[in-house]
């Protein structure tokens, strides 16, 4: 029996993952297709995987995600089938666009894995699931719209808060003797080639900002910094007097510009700052897969104990509670039309229908990223 309201079930749309170490370089082929990306480099990736048994940890998250947002969703009286549909490896987005169709489905509601806005993190999800609609001939028998971008939602920036709590109280028990002039927070997103941060957004919001993935990117950095700091002033804890925005899981040219700086150059230079220890946190990211795994619990980590620095990283919100109530929230807007659409920070939330101008694609499109 399909479900009561506008849609009839929800698609977890994410990056994907190998399972096994074989799936490893077709993985990776997946995912820089059309790029010409050397064997060799590739070969490198992939020890990445081979590293933790050949697997990404993303594929156990998103299951884990999926089930607790479907409890959430039950409690509330909605009988809603979840799939977990992805980009580069299987269940592939026409895997899920068939299940669904398969099972009744007219009308489903895609939740990225994503909460803000850029062609690689929103649009090209988009532009792969209307390719998935037409590669499986569902175009018109199955329609799919999708959760608006969340990157302020409260329900997002409060895991990291609590998680840059966390943190910090690991420092403070391994060197009691830490003040908050000695500590410096690193707030870390993935890192884009500038003229695709640039052209993020659409018209008034875009040239307003310069460029909303940058822009949100340091909002969710200012509220994660208000929001601790009023936590830890109730608690008597150390407060977040330093902190920057820098970038990670870089993956094309070294010719081509993107957004730094790298969040090892920015630990780098920390000693001559006076900084006695450094906390990341990673907030493009939902789960701490591949990429926040190696680039932060392994080499970010390594470059600050190289330097005599205290270390510590911030969970992301996986299956924290507030952050499934929040993308429970979001569809409850879409399948009721109900919700005060939360928000915090200086810009609204973000329009349910990206207008036709946002995130354009870049002239030659490819995959940003290779390790989730």
């Amino acid at each position: 029996m399909l479900a009561a309201g506008l849609y009839h079930g929800i698609m977890l749309v994410s990056f994907g993952g190998p399972r096994v170490p074989d799936d490893v370089m077709p993985f990776l082929r997946n995912v820089t297709r059309g790029r010409a990306i050397p064997t060799e480099r590739l070969e490198l990736v992939a020890e990445h995987y081979y590293h933790f048994g050949g697997a990404s940890p993303i594929n156990a998250q998103n299951d884990a995600l999926a089930a607790a947002l479907g409890a959430e969703l039950a409690a509330r009286g909605h009988r809603l089938p979840i799939w977990v549909g992805n980009r580069n490896w299987s269940p592939y987005l026409t895997d899920a666009v068939q299940q669904a169709h398969q099972s009744g489905c007219q009308r489903i509601l895609a939740v990225l894995t994503s909460g803000y806005a850029s062609y690689s993190s929103c649009r090209q999800y988009r532009d792969d699931l209307d390719a998935a609609l037409v590669q499986t001939g569902l175009t018109g028998e199955l329609k799919v719209d999708k959760v608006r971008q969340f990157f302020n939602h409260p329900g997002f920036v409060t895991p990291f808060a609590d998680g840059l709590v966390a943190a910090l109280g690991r420092l403070s028990s391994h060197d009691p003797t830490l003040t908050s002039a000695d500590v410096e927070v690193i707030f870390t997103g993935h890192s884009l080639p500038i003229g695709a941060a640039m052209s993020s957004g659409f018209g008034a919001w875009r040239e307003a900002t310069g460029g909303a993935y940058l822009a949100q990117h340091r909002q969710v950095a200012e509220q994660v910094v208000q929001a601790v700091n009023l936590l830890q002033r109730a608690a008597g804890g150390p407060e977040v007097t330093h902190w920057q925005l820098a970038w990670q899981s870089r993956s094309g040219p070294a010719a081509q510009p993107w957004l730094e700086p790298d969040v090892n150059d920015a630990i780098a230079g920390l000693p001559g700052l006076g900084r006695k220890a450094v906390v990341t946190v990673p907030i493009s990211f939902i789960s701490d897969h591949m990429e926040v795994i190696w680039d932060l619990d392994i080499e970010a980590a390594a470059t600050a104990a190289g330097l005599g620095l205290g270390y510590a990283r911030a969970a992301t919100p996986g299956t924290h509670p507030k952050f499934v109530t929040a993308l429970a929230d979001m569809i409850e807007e879409r399948q009721s039309g109900r919700g005060d659409r939360a928000h915090i920070g200086r810009y609204g939330a973000w329009p349910d229908s990206c207008p036709p101008d946002c995130c354009p694609a870049p002239v030659r499109p490819h995959h940003q990223g290779a390790r989730p």
